[in-house]
């Protein structure tokens, strides 16, 4: 009887043995299951902020945007400046005209006859070099009128010439190439074979204040050497 009591004993010791071992193998299914739906979770998380860089370029692309407003705002300038400006840059280009020369030229009753504000618009626009034009038109007034560098000076900061700056003009007769003896002996054949004039009166005009203003030395080569 006692033998019975003990295999019964072992065999129920052994039943619960087996279901403890049934429960921590569930358990640790479970904490398995959890590890990897936190991996899948981290993992998803990576591939949206990876598929969330591509917001920015479309940002990059809203700055490209940019350049059109500038464009717009081109367009909204009246067509009258805009020719008034071509006009501008054609005269500085071709004719080497001052900035106030063109000025003029843009609003004059017999010139161009744009108003006051498109002219503005254009000199306030166009891209020139003013020391380069009041040289060109020196070295045009030395080449084609034998002038002396005084009376190029002169003619260049005129009212009722080009209308340079003091400076445009000043820059221009320090760096101009030119013969000015050569120059004063042009003048005076001029002088001698269009008005008859005598050595001494020849000389007279080339250095007068209102004449040539040639130097004293280039009147003297002038004359001495007229045939």
């Amino acid at each position: 009887m006692r033998k019975v009591m003990l295999l019964f004993i072992i065999i129920l010791l052994a039943g619960l043995l087996a279901a403890c071992a049934e429960d921590n193998a569930d358990a640790s299914g479970d904490e398995g299951t959890v590890e990897g739906t936190e991996e899948t979770s981290d993992e998803g998380t990576t591939e949206e902020e990876v598929k969330e860089e591509p917001a920015e370029e479309v940002a990059g692309d809203e700055v490209k945007e940019e350049p059109a407003d500038e464009a717009n705002t081109e367009a909204d300038v009246p067509t009258e400046y805009i020719s008034a400006l071509k006009s501008a840059e054609s005269y500085s280009g071709t004719m080497h005209m001052s900035k106030a020369g063109i000025f003029d030229q843009l609003t004059a009753e017999f010139g161009d006859q744009f108003p006051d504000d498109a002219a503005q618009y254009a000199i306030d626009n166009m891209e020139a070099d003013w020391n380069e034009n009041a040289l060109k038109s020196a070295e045009s007034y030395s080449k084609t009128m034998n002038m002396s560098k005084a009376g190029i000076y002169d003619q260049l900061i005129s009212e009722q010439g080009e209308k340079f700056t003091e400076e445009e003009a000043q820059y221009a007769v320090d760096n101009i190439k030119a013969d000015w003896n050569a120059n004063a002996l042009e003048s005076a054949k001029s002088y001698q074979e269009t008005m008859d004039m005598s050595l001494e009166a020849i000389r007279d005009q080339l250095t007068s204040d209102y004449g040539e203003k040639f130097t004293q030395e280039q009147a003297n080569y002038a004359v001495e050497n007229l045939n």
